[in-house]
């Protein structure tokens, strides 16, 4: 068994549970909160099917755009350790690199879906979005998960 890939897998592994973890409180706290929608967690705890429909789009737009960043770490590692013994500091570096480049990846990433909603959300004028949502209309929240996803999927690499 080759050790060197051994210790790659799991810190891969590892990484993804992080990223995936970070992506997750960054879509639930960071991105709701510059949304407006962060007072929506009560509502979603009582059944709010909008509140949740919202929120997983909202989920799925930013792990498309940050699937990239991930599978573009993946590769730095693997070519870093092609055919080379793994070592304690250059897989520490590779993590500081990592958790800078993928934590910088999902501010811009949160950024753009709620700068994108948020224009959405003005170009509708007679609608809001939000409000309706609160109420439990599933509609706006359909459309707005989708317009999330669209600006994920034409913004990502």
């Amino acid at each position: 068994m080759n050790t060197s890939m051994l210790i790659v897998g799991l810190a891969k592994m590892a990484f993804g549970i992080l990223v995936g973890a970070g992506g997750i409180l960054l879509a639930a706290r960071g991105l709701h909160r510059w949304m407006g929608t962060a007072a929506t967690d009560g509502e979603q705890q009582q059944g709010n099917v909008a509140v949740g429909v919202l929120k997983a789009g909202s989920l799925i737009a930013l792990g498309v755009l940050l699937r990239h960043a991930v599978v573009a770490t993946f590769d730095a590692m693997d070519l870093l350790y092609r055919d080379a013994a793994v070592s304690l500091s250059a897989l520490g570096s590779l993590a500081i690199y990592s958790v800078l480049y993928v934590g910088l990846s999902m501010v811009v990433s949160a950024t753009v879906l709620a700068l994108g909603t948020w224009l959405f959300m003005r170009l509708t004028k007679g609608v809001d979005e939000m409000a309706e949502i609160r109420k439990g209309n599933v509609a706006p929240a359909v459309v707005m998960a989708a317009v999330m996803v669209v600006l994920a999927l034409m913004t990502a690499p």
